[in-house]
């Protein structure tokens, strides 16, 4: 007989969180629960490595270097500069390790913050979304009637020409071109024919939903991290489900993006705090794995 889970997840911090103070951060339990914890997370990046043909010797020399670039930005939030012996204290790395590695991590994949396309698509969404008659656009500006040039133009600053970022969300397959007119043909900028702009977007979201976790988990300001779940019900269910959340999260997108835009003009984009908002649904068929599911409901 299938065991039955409901319950929901509210990472907002209780009494006992915000009064362990940052010393209980270093006791041997809760280490062993975070290093549980670290090990509930890095499964699915492992599975990532594996499906792409990565090795232990190359998660483990990032590993490495992330852990000494992490160590660095804590001495320096304290205005201090380390020193190899500091850093090598910090991370439980050796001298010799440390010092190899003393250089500033550097990343190849975009930052999706900085990605033309995906503002542009944004915010021609939004347009459709009061409009949908601005789903057809005509492709060069047109005096006073909008036009996919002027969508690109105020979407990217003008860093970016509109010919260029039109031919990209043809090529992702987003939209299409037709006798000087531009069709939308996207519900979101969700790029499956570029590998390169999945994984960044990936990288990203990750990113930042662990983050937002992770300043939960340090006592810090309380951060937006909710999730409800069940176990025990059918695949169907869960992809009925899954439609509901695609539905509501259309609708908070629209608001989302109008606001963000609003925010964003006021200050010229010259304003130096970030944000992002996601939402995620993750299901499967887990009569396989060999795990019971806990018979409380959590609350």
């Amino acid at each position: 007989m299938a065991r039955e889970l409901t319950g929901s997840k509210n990472a907002k911090p209780d009494a006992r969180t915000k009064g362990s103070g940052s010393g209980a951060h270093g006791t041997a339990a809760s280490a062993g629960w975070a290093l549980q914890a670290c090990a509930r997370v890095l499964r699915p990046l492992v599975r990532l490595a594996l499906a792409f043909g990565l090795r232990h010797a190359q998660i483990d020399g990032l590993l490495r270097d992330l852990f000494i670039d992490e160590a660095k930005r804590l001495w320096r939030a304290k205005g201090s500069e380390p020193n190899v012996s500091q850093l090598s204290v910090t991370t439980g790395l050796n001298r010799k390790i440390v010092t190899a590695s003393i250089r500033e991590f550097e990343e190849s994949l975009p930052h999706t913050e900085a990605s033309a396309a995906a503002k542009t698509l944004t915010l021609w969404l939004q347009m459709v979304t009061d409009d949908p008659a601005l789903r057809s656009l005509p492709i060069a500006a047109e005096g006073e009637f909008a036009s996919f040039e002027d969508v690109a133009r105020n979407a990217s600053r003008g860093n970016v020409h509109h010919r260029t970022i039109l031919d990209e969300l043809v090529r992702l397959n987003m939209a299409s071109e037709r006798a000087g007119r531009a069709e939308l043909g996207a519900a979101g900028f969700v790029p499956t024919k570029d590998l390169k702009s999945m994984l960044a977007f990936f990288g990203d979201n990750g990113r930042d939903h662990l983050l937002a976790g992770v300043a939960n988990s340090l006592g810090g300001a309380p951060m937006l991290e909710r999730s409800v779940f069940a176990s025990g019900i059918t695949i169907e269910d869960c992809e009925q489900i899954h439609q509901i959340a695609r539905e509501r999260w259309d609708v908070l997108h629209h608001e989302l993006t109008h606001e963000m835009t609003r925010a964003y003009k006021a200050t010229d984009g010259r304003a130096p705090a970030r944000i992002r908002v996601g939402i995620y649904t993750y299901f499967e068929d887990a009569s396989d794995s060999g795990k019971a599911a806990p018979a409380t409901p959590t609350k």
